[in-house]
């Protein structure tokens, strides 16, 4: 008995240090993220002055675009591995310069008004991304917080 105690305790002890090894967390903690805190606080601060919607709005909007740009400013391989029906590519470091050819009419029918939903894998992305586009004079800019998984998990459309 003493010895099946042993072996179990060994073997724990042994899931919980590959665990750690791993970055698994083993009793529900949340993984610190791998920047310092204050990138964080950058994004909560961009935050406060932009528009967000939540994924239930979002999809109100993807339900029935009209008018309305799309953004997926991920990179380009997670952009092809599934996302919103009707969204452009335009990855997040590459956003105040490709705008203006993809959607803005530049330079011969320049439109800042257009509106524009901008999202990504987690939500940063796409809130650093609707800051930095209100920054060069769009006006009518909006981030999504939501997560890809999120929109997923619910069933609702992805388009490859």
């Amino acid at each position: 008995m003493k010895l099946k105690l042993k072996a179990g305790f060994v073997l724990l002890t042994i899931l919980i240090m590959t665990f750690s090894v791993l970055g698994i967390s083993t009793a529900g903690e949340k993984k610190a993220p791998p920047w310092p805190p204050h990138v964080t606080d950058y994004v909560k601060e961009a935050k406060k002055s932009v528009k967000v919607i939540d994924m239930e709005a979002f999809k109100a909007v993807v339900d029935n675009k009209g008018d309305a740009v799309i953004i997926d400013v991920r990179e380009p391989g997670e952009f092809k591995s599934g996302h919103v029906p009707g969204a452009i590519n335009i990855p997040r470091g590459l956003a105040e310069f490709k705008i203006w050819k993809a959607v803005a009419g530049y330079p011969d029918n320049t439109k800042t008004d257009i509106k524009i939903y901008t999202y990504c894998k987690l939500g940063g992305r796409g809130i650093m991304t609707a800051k930095a586009l209100q920054d060069v004079g769009f006006t009518n800019v909006t981030a999504v917080g939501m997560k890809v998984a999120d929109w997923v998990k619910a069933g609702y459309p992805v388009e490859r």
